[in-house]
């Protein structure tokens, strides 16, 4: 069997990696081919398209891109005619799958195609389903509500749960802090995001913040895991006190943190799961939210899926313009301050990964499962 795979941002490349270790132990014999990044190259996938810059937000923020989106869509499906899989998983980055898709679904029209992470139709622009169910043949996703949206177009689905959830290690808090001399002191864990727009937009926020709760905790450490994807400018962005984490070690940071200051991603779902309180900040480009905003195109309340899955706002959320260095040093203070409003925080986060299928199968085995099937039993769409 050939299975293709497709990611263009770290955690669809992340993703991409834990399904291709998973399709080897159910058959070793399969070959792969794909584009992805660096997580996926370790599984064995060297990409055949670059994806560097395509981890972007927003609807002005692609627009700059699109020619490289283009370009990119269009060396992957090349490399998979080349290729001629028996299945193509195309992961998340739902800009640049869509397109792959379409161009795959010219050029290989009898190739199943498989879509891991859906679109968001849920929160925003339903008629996203309908665009999905015309260029694949089945979709992977990972809320149990998802699937309904997609009935009426004729879409099977797969409901796999969360990712994190089921990767996710326990971290080891105290040898972290062993290992970094950290002692008792609290330890304050910023997160600025794995796209460089997040760290334009979010990042000084976060770290002006960390300078505030700093001056009212002066024995306050302070620590960054910095994504690989931006690495480099997520370090020059942080002060020079701040002890800079690779995302190896990123499981046993959020385990000895106090607390974690984050910006909006899957990276608070791995933050809970290690036991930590946050607060969570986000914010998009002015005209992408004044036309979401005009559009009224996002419909949940809240934007953190642990928030969204407890119905209630547990971590605190400071998006767009209720977002501010200030906003969020007074919600941090009141965390660092109070033990039993941590201890509040941590068992409402707890429960909200239960909703959210903590000690189900992880996703990995489920999409693997799914993605045999549909190569098994070829294009019947």
């Amino acid at each position: 069997m050939r299975v293709f795979v497709v990611a263009a941002e770290a955690s669809g490349d992340a993703l991409g990696a834990d399904l291709i270790r998973c399709l080897r132990t159910r058959d070793p014999d399969i070959v792969f081919d794909g584009v992805g990044g660096a997580r996926m190259a370790e599984a064995g996938v060297a990409s055949k398209a670059d994806i560097t810059g395509l981890s972007v937000l927003g609807l002005f923020d692609g627009l700059r891109i699109y020619s490289r989106v283009i370009g990119a869509a269009d060396d992957a499906v090349a490399a998979a005619a080349a290729f001629k899989p028996d299945v193509a998983v195309l992961i998340d980055s739902w800009g640049f799958t869509l397109r792959v898709a379409q161009r795959l679904r010219k050029a290989l029209p009898y190739l199943p195609i498989v879509k891991y992470i859906g679109p968001q139709v849920w929160a925003t622009r339903a008629g996203r389903a309908k665009t999905l169910a015309a260029v694949c043949d089945h979709l992977i996703c990972i809320h149990d509500f998802e699937p309904a949206y997609y009935a009426p177009y004729g879409l099977a689905c797969t409901v796999c749960g969360h990712p994190a959830i089921g990767r996710a290690r326990k971290g080891d808090g105290a040898a972290f802090r062993t290992r970094y001399g950290l002692g008792d002191a609290p330890l304050l864990v910023v997160l600025p995001g794995s796209r460089r727009a997040e760290l334009r937009r979010v990042g000084p926020d976060l770290w002006a913040a960390a300078a505030l709760l700093k001056r009212d905790f002066p024995d306050l450490r302070i620590a960054m895991v910095a994504a690989d994807a931006v690495a480099e400018a997520a370090r020059a962005q942080a002060p020079s006190d701040a002890l800079i984490v690779p995302e190896t070690e990123k499981e046993d940071a959020f385990a000895a943190a106090t607390l974690v200051l984050a910006t909006s991603g899957t990276v608070t779902t791995e933050v809970a799961l290690q036991g930590a309180p946050m607060v969570i900040a986000y914010r998009l480009g002015y005209f992408t939210y004044a036309v979401a905003t005009a559009l009224k195109l996002y419909k949940p309340r809240y934007i953190t899926l642990l928030n969204i899955a407890a119905e209630a706002e547990i971590a605190q959320e400071f998006v767009q313009t209720a977002l501010s260095p200030e906003a969020l040093a007074s919600a941090g203070v009141r965390l660092l301050r109070d033990p039993d409003a941590r201890a509040a925080q941590i068992n409402a986060q707890n429960a909200a990964l239960d909703r959210m299928g903590r000690g189900a199968r992880p996703a990995a085995e489920i999409a693997a499962d799914a993605v045999l099937q549909v190569a098994r039993a070829g294009r019947t769409r």
